[in-house]
């Protein structure tokens, strides 16, 4: 489980870093200020939840159904909160009104709450 966390927090942190360069260099000559800044909240969040996962691949104590349910809630939170806010900053390029599966997003931002307080509750009674 450790190996597997380990790996996609470095994937989310290495799309982070590339969203992010896009973000800074590219995307400011295709949509508006405050869709860059949509966009880098998304980078944003999802950096810091790669960096959350390395750290709960490294906690001691925890058990493995602590980590396998940490990460399901990260990616799933991940995937719902960042790329959906990925999408809706892209929505002026796109075809297809993304602001339609904005719900996804608030969500996702649940998931990593639940991410956080879980990972809390369960150091709390296992550590």
């Amino acid at each position: 489980m450790k190996k597997t966390i380990f790996i996609t927090a470095s994937v989310f942190g290495l799309l982070a870093v590339i969203l992010g360069a896009f973000g800074a260099h590219g995307l400011e000559k295709m949509v508006t200020t405050d869709a860059v800044a949509t966009f880098e909240t998304g980078v944003r969040y999802q950096m810091y939840h790669a960096f959350f996962l390395f750290v709960v691949g490294l906690l001691p104590g925890l058990s493995k159904k602590t980590r396998q349910i940490v990460y399901t809630l990260v990616v799933i939170g991940i995937v719902l909160f960042s790329f959906s806010i990925y999408l809706l900053a892209l929505n002026d390029i796109t075809t297809f009104d993304f602001k339609t599966i904005g719900i996804i997003t608030p969500i996702g931002g649940v998931f990593l709450l639940m991410s956080w307080g879980y990972l809390g509750y369960r150091v709390f009674k296992e550590i």
